[in-house]
């Protein structure tokens, strides 16, 4: 699966939206530069930050997209950035989900750039498992942990679930 520019994210079925479990406080680690709709972080209120090592669970990162241009700019070119902001700090908006949510994205496994293509390996067939890497992207995992937050593939790349600019995507269901 190739994306071109950073990740995006349909809601198709998002609890956080009705339960009101949106978390949009704190500043993003001074280590975190950019991050996409549909990467996951951590809310380390502990920390005073969010980040992908802290105690919790991760959230998806949900943000309002702000396009100043749109004759040329679409949802694949926005992500949240530190060069955006005039303190230099990110405040990303997290959503806890739950088992049963559902959404359809593009954000797997490695971070995208404006512009640029993007690979995935993933086949990511009906089934297919997948769980939070260390940089807070999605990627297959045939057997993960018990303790792992798990979503599971309910439809197939192959033109059957597309992103509103008719780019490739998965539609996943949190499983555990």
């Amino acid at each position: 699966m190739d994306r071109i520019g950073f990740g995006q994210v349909e809601p198709n079925h998002l609890s956080a939206m009705r339960t009101h479990q949106i978390y949009a406080q704190l500043p993003a680690a001074a280590s975190i530069n950019v991050l996409e709709n549909g990467q996951f972080a951590k809310y380390d209120y502990a920390a005073g930050e969010v980040n992908f090592a802290g105690e919790g669970e991760f959230m998806l990162v949900l943000n309002e997209v702000k396009l100043y241009d749109g004759y040329r700019e679409t949802y694949k070119d926005f992500a949240l950035q530190t060069k955006d902001f005039t303190d230099g700090k990110i405040y990303p908006r997290l959503y806890k989900t739950n088992i049963g949510d559902i959404i359809t994205t593009n954000c797997l496994e490695a971070a995208g750039t404006k512009g640029a293509k993007t690979s995935t390996v993933g086949n990511y067939t009906i089934g297919t498992k997948l769980t939070v890497n260390a940089q807070g992207f999605l990627e297959e995992n045939s057997s993960p942990e018990a303790t792992d937050m798990v979503w599971v593939v309910v439809t197939p790349v192959v033109g059957s679930s597309n992103l509103p600019d008719g780019q490739e995507a998965v539609k996943i269901q949190r499983i555990q």
